[in-house]
């Protein structure tokens, strides 16, 4: 079985609006609309048989409408478990936080490179606390040496101060910045996943990390609608993993993680 931990949606009336802008600030063409019918069609392609949902506030006044379209297609479709998102600016983050977790949502994603702060900010501080205390984990993109809000040291600074985080750095720990994520993250407590690396992230590299830091902490991640699920998976199978680690990050690490 397959959990994709790692695939963003957006309503219908502007999936292809958001996919393009995402593909101009990554400068690359995207595969998909990314709405919630093309990520299930994706990923049948491969037999996925759950799907990590999400999409990330840019500003503080998107936080709770885009929290409302997650709980909806969470509950619309039985593949997807969501995740809200959060914003450091906003006000009401336990409340809301309390609200998503009631919903059934399992965590929160956030992109500190569209929403404008590090994520070892002072304002971060109460809301890591909020989501220790409910048990929700803390999806973050990772990385990208044009900014420096996520970078790995940001996230060693958290997991130094939060040692009980449910995190996980996406991309490795660092997209374009493996080689930091490397030396800083891998062996840590943090989980990674293995979303937007492995187009450009070599063989023994790849391998190289998951040595390091432990089959056991990564889970697999499409980035849809970055990547078509397909190619995604033919790239992942290249890392020639063992069935036991194959299984660790396709499924059971991420199925122990959600409580399935």
């Amino acid at each position: 079985m397959i959990i994709d931990f790692h695939a963003h949606i957006y309503p219908n009336k502007i999936a292809e609006k958001a996919s393009h802008a995402i593909g101009a600030f990554y400068n690359a063409p995207m595969s998909y609309s990314g709405s919630p019918e093309a990520l299930i069609a994706s990923g049948k392609r491969i037999n996925v048989t759950k799907y990590v949902v999400h999409s990330a506030a840019t500003s503080a006044s998107q936080v709770e409408s885009i929290n409302n379209y997650i709980i909806e297609q969470a509950s619309k479709h039985s593949e997807f478990i969501g995740f809200g998102t959060m914003h450091a600016d906003y006000e009401n983050f336990s409340a809301e936080l309390e609200r998503i977790k009631n919903a059934g949502l399992k965590g929160i994603k956030m992109h500190p490179d569209f929403q404008k702060f590090p994520i070892d900010c002072e304002k971060m501080n109460p809301i890591y606390e909020k989501l220790i205390e409910l048990g929700l984990i803390c999806l973050v993109h990772a990385g990208d040496k044009r900014f420096d809000f996520s970078g790995p040291q940001h996230f060693k600074n958290v997991i130094d101060r939060y040692p009980d985080l449910l995190m996980i750095a996406a991309h490795f720990g660092g997209y374009t910045e493996w080689d930091k994520s490397y030396e800083i993250l891998a062996g840590q407590k943090i989980y990674f996943d293995t979303s937007s690396s492995l187009w450009t992230l070599p063989v023994e590299k790849a391998n190289a990390f998951i040595k390091k830091h432990g089959a056991d902490r990564f889970v697999w991640g499409s980035d849809f609608p970055m990547w078509d699920h397909k190619e995604e998976m033919e790239r992942f199978d290249k890392l020639g993993l063992s069935d036991s680690d194959r299984e660790k990050i396709l499924y059971s690490n991420a199925a122990k993680l959600l409580g399935l």
